[in-house]
């Protein structure tokens, strides 16, 4: 009976190299098999609007965090503690996030010159911040407070 099995094991495994026989070899230079690869292409929007990834639609990003960074450097009010200093640092956050939105539009168009302005104002946008923030958290010589203090009360005279 083994022998029965073995003989079938024997002919099986001759079945089998005779298959990995006729099996195609690795070849680097032959093509593979199905084709070129598939293009992927942009949704198409309604006739005559921009297309979503336009050159335009990525200078207009660039335009708006190049804009926002040079504005914010001639920011109108004191921004030394209290409420305005809040208005500042959310203004300043501004100018990063449009910095990173127009990175990524510039990074998806392949566009170097619009990233390299794009990443230029979200370093601008870091270092605004950074002098706005570092000296409240001890981390410069001169110590600048988040909270303006109370004006001083004023001492009554004392009657006579």
């Amino acid at each position: 009976m083994d022998k029965d099995k073995e003989r079938q094991w024997d002919r099986e495994m001759a079945e089998v190299d005779k298959l990995l026989a006729r099996l195609p070899t690795y070849d680097p230079g032959k093509p593979a098999l199905g084709g070129e690869p598939t293009l992927k292409r942009p949704a198409a929007g309604p006739p005559g609007a921009p297309a979503v990834g336009s050159a335009m639609g990525m200078w207009l990003k660039v335009g708006a965090g190049v804009v926002l960074a040079l504005g914010v450097t001639s920011w109108p009010y004191s921004h030394v503690c209290g409420l305005k200093l809040m208005f500042y640092l959310v203004a300043v956050s501004t100018v990063v996030v449009a910095g990173v939105w127009a990175a990524l539009a510039s990074w998806k168009r392949r566009a170097g010159l619009a990233h390299v302005l794009s990443l230029v104002v979200v370093v601008w946008g870091l270092g605004l911040a950074m002098l706005a923030v570092l000296p409240r958290m001890g981390y410069s010589r001169s110590e600048a407070l988040w909270f303006c203090p109370e004006p001083p009360t004023p001492i009554a005279p004392t009657p006579r």
